[in-house]
């Protein structure tokens, strides 16, 4: 708030107090957290289960990507849990972001961790950007960063991050399981999903993927799909939005293609991936809870 609308609203008898994230986002901690594997500093949000206080058991740890803009899917952690008709499974949930000067940036520094190396920039991206400049919705500057950063990603380092430096925090912290944990991200959280599936990261049991971003044939999750290690045991929620499918923009209709050509390549290899998928009815830009709503549904129900 400027100093100018702290004083107007002093002066209409409202105070703007200073909130506190448990107060916002009720059984939540947060802190931040240093990474010698990506050189950064991340925002780590840690919500536990309505039931945490209320006896000594571990749980299972599910770790969200894009914090900066899926913290919200906290709240459905107690209501769903609450929910008689379809209660899913206590857990803890980590949601990680950027802090500082990167959570005013984060639509472009998350490139970097949520991309694989090596990942194809494809033509409907730079069509896209150049749309968005046109539309005044960025500037050249921006759009020149954000292709700097997707030129330079490193989503190994920060499934590093997340493996080898966090989860042992979360493990101090907190009453956590030997086993069990997930991993869920949308767009290209979804993609970094992927990525650390199919490069056979250990950590996690059940793998949610919201309209991951393979805007690219060449894509590498679609080239590691081709030849999978062992995944028995392992579980995989794929979710896409219809328009993403059939809609007129051309960076869409490119993800519903990946889409499909990954779920081929799936069904017809044996790796011992349980996977289930489910088309929804939202654009990209509204489609992330619904999501991560069906990811919970599918892989994190519990008996009624």
């Amino acid at each position: 708030m400027s100093d100018e609308a702290t004083k107007r609203s002093q002066n209409d008898g409202v105070t703007a107090p200073a909130m506190t994230v448990d107060q916002v986002f009720g059984s939540t901690e947060y802190f931040e957290m240093e990474s010698p594997s990506v050189g950064a500093r991340f925002a780590v949000w840690v919500t536990v289960s309505p039931t945490y206080g209320q006896d000594e058991q571990d749980y299972p740890v599910l770790y969200v990507t894009d914090g900066n803009y899926s913290l919200g899917q906290t709240a459905p952690l107690a209501v769903m849990q609450s929910d008689l008709a379809l209660p899913i499974a206590p857990y803890i949930q980590v949601t990680v972001g950027y802090a500082g000067v990167d959570a005013q940036d984060w639509t472009r520094v998350r490139n970097r961790d949520l991309v694989p190396p090596g990942e194809p920039i494809p033509p409907a991206m730079l069509s896209s950007l150049e749309t968005a400049i046109e539309h005044q919705l960025m500037t050249q500057e921006e759009a020149d960063a954000y292709l700097h950063q997707l030129a330079n990603t490193r989503a190994d380092a920060f499934l590093s991050f997340i493996t080898d430096e966090l989860h042992p925090e979360i493990t101090r912290r907190y009453r956590v399981a030997p086993e069990g944990h997930g991993l869920f991200g949308y767009s290209y959280g979804g993609l970094f999903t992927l990525y650390a599936l199919f490069t056979g990261c250990p950590l996690f049991a059940a793998y949610g993927s919201g309209s991951p971003g393979l805007a690219s044939l060449e894509s590498k999750p679609l080239t590691l799909a081709e030849k999978l290690p062992d995944l028995t045991g392992k579980r995989l929620h794929l979710t896409i939005n219809g328009p993403e499918m059939t809609g007129e923009l051309p960076i869409y209709r490119m993800l519903g293609r990946g889409f499909t050509l990954l779920v081929e390549s799936l069904r017809t290899t044996d790796s011992g991936l349980a996977l289930t998928t489910r088309v929804l009815g939202e654009t990209h830009l509204t489609g992330l809870q619904p999501s991560f709503l069906s990811f919970m549904r599918t892989c994190w129900s519990s008996p009624a």
